[in-house]
């Protein structure tokens, strides 16, 4: 997979700052938490898992600064080579490339999410493994970064018995997890079905915490290779110095504490994002472009029925008409020469934080001002270059195969 700069790696939430976060961080003490975190937040994320189905004790658990450290520190601790979904989250291949060990990619399935079509994940690993590498580890998203789409249950059960059969251990990135817009969407984790082979992981940027703060938690198998993975997980991370500011800690294990406050506002949070999500959804692929409805999170990933242009190009071209980077599909491991591109959704909610706030608090978040320009803005962005003989029709992928 090409490396690509790093830089908007992550789609923006476009939320304002909740005060109670702001509260907590001011009655906290100083200085920074034990690397791996400290008794209380251990307890905070135990139940945070609990209350989602996934039983388990403090010490099957991690927390660092940002799900980049998580994941370098689970690679080095794993041995073997990383296999990713393609497409994949823009972050996840620089930060196995700092291993200096090779990154294979399976393509995801038609059907949306960043897990492995099960069939071709089991050709790669056996394609690899025949060419002396070593494959070890499967890193997948049920809800997905770029596309914003949710694997259906039945083709996860397939990756997940094609990665048993593959001898490959799973981490599960569910950082989206607790973004659906529609209470009908089933998700599972893989922790469900095999839950002795796979590491959870969540980067609270999306849900719990403000998303300029880097914290991710990790949920280890109750078995004596979790304990033993976690261990030297927890070394790696200590060898990094990745620990976080005793502040930090201390208002995560509050909001992983969930109270009413907390869930109240992510259920505005999400309903807010459902509702742009849906518009940004109707307003781009009225231009004639293809993109598959979105489910989870705060980003599309449409892509332009335009010949002319490829990912970088189209990349430069949207950026510079709406002034803010929509990076292409390369920088999500994608063939560089469709046109293809990640939208975040969360930029329509406003640039300041009070326009945030407006937004998050209005009954209709579409008839606040800020919002319809951004749409009318983002509309007018990709008319530009499909151009006035595209016709215009539905943007459901359904047969058009690998378009994520």
């Amino acid at each position: 997979m090409p490396i690509s700069p790093p830089f908007d790696a992550r789609p923006e939430p476009g939320l304002p700052v909740p005060a109670y976060w702001h509260a907590q961080l001011s009655v906290a003490t100083t200085g920074t938490e034990a690397v791996g975190g400290g008794p209380e937040l251990l307890e905070a994320a135990c139940g945070y898992f609990t209350r989602r189905g996934m039983c388990c004790g403090p010490g099957q658990l991690l927390v660092a600064p940002g799900a980049e450290s998580l994941l370098l520190a689970l690679l080095s601790a794993s041995g073997g080579d990383p296999v990713l979904a393609r497409p994949a989250p823009a972050w996840q291949a620089p930060v196995a490339a700092l291993l200096g060990r090779p990154v294979h990619t399976v393509p995801s399935a038609p059907e949306g999410g960043g897990v492995p079509d099960p069939v071709a994940l089991l050709e790669t690993a056996r394609r690899a493994r025949a060419a002396g590498a070593d494959p070890r580890l499967l890193v997948l998203s049920a809800a997905d970064d770029p596309t914003g789409t949710v694997t259906a249950p039945e083709l996860l059960h397939e990756t997940c018995e094609a990665a048993a059969e593959a001898g490959l251990q799973i981490v599960s990135d569910e950082t989206y997890s607790d973004t659906l817009h529609h209470r009908h969407t089933v998700l599972l984790s893989p922790a469900e079905m095999l839950p002795d082979h796979t590491v959870v992981i969540s980067d609270l940027g999306a849900t719990l915490v403000p998303a300029a703060v880097p914290v991710a938690i990790a949920r280890f198998p109750a078995t004596a290779h979790g304990a033993a993975w976690r261990q030297r997980t927890a070394a790696a991370l200590a060898a990094l110095r990745a620990a976080l500011p005793a502040p930090v800690a201390a208002a995560t294990a509050y909001v992983l504490g969930e109270p009413a406050e907390v869930t109240d506002r992510a259920a505005a949070a999400n309903r807010l994002h459902a509702r742009t999500a849906a518009a940004a959804y109707r307003a781009i692929t009225a231009t004639g472009a293809v993109c598959r409805p979105p489910q989870a999170g705060f980003q599309l990933y449409p892509t332009l029925r335009a010949p002319d242009l490829d990912a970088a190009a189209l990349e430069e071209r949207l950026s510079a008409a709406l002034g803010r980077r929509l990076p292409g599909g390369h920088r999500f491991g994608d063939d560089p020469a469709e046109p293809r591109v990640r939208v975040g959704t969360g930029a329509l909610h406003g640039r300041t934080e009070g326009e945030r706030r407006t937004t998050l608090a209005a009954a209709d978040p579409l008839a606040v001002p800020h919002v319809a320009a951004a749409l009318d803005a983002l509309t007018a962005a990709f008319a530009a270059l499909t151009g006035p003989d595209v016709v215009s029709g539905s943007a459901d992928l359904g047969s058009r195969g690998g378009a994520g």
